[in-house]
């Protein structure tokens, strides 16, 4: 396995690891799942390139779309969380509270 899938293994590893841990803020919670989301991106890209399979040229695109679409409902649901209670700290939220 070269140097490279080794490194953004570990890069995805510790975003996981990072998002186990500090879990407790919001802000650090969406970091953790961008930087998941990013080395799956490399990680895809370069398996992609290497396999010269034709149908899997899309496979990167699709999941920069997911990406994208799960980065802007986090900053929304952080915008709206923060404008209601004032702060990204999750312990506090009673989410099951109408």
């Amino acid at each position: 396995m070269p140097f490279v899938y080794i490194n953004i293994t570990l890069a995805y590893t510790m975003s996981l690891l990072g998002l186990l841990i500090y879990r407790s803020h919001l802000m650090s919670s969406l970091l953790c799942l961008e930087g998941m989301m990013l080395s799956l991106f490399i990680m895809i890209t370069l398996t992609t390139l290497n396999m010269h399979f034709m149908l899997m040229y899309m496979l990167p695109v699709i999941l920069l779309v997911f990406a994208a679409c799960e980065a802007a409902v986090g900053l929304a649901l952080l915008i709206l969380i923060s404008n209601l209670y004032g702060l990204d700290y999750v312990q506090n939220l009673n989410l099951l509270q109408c």
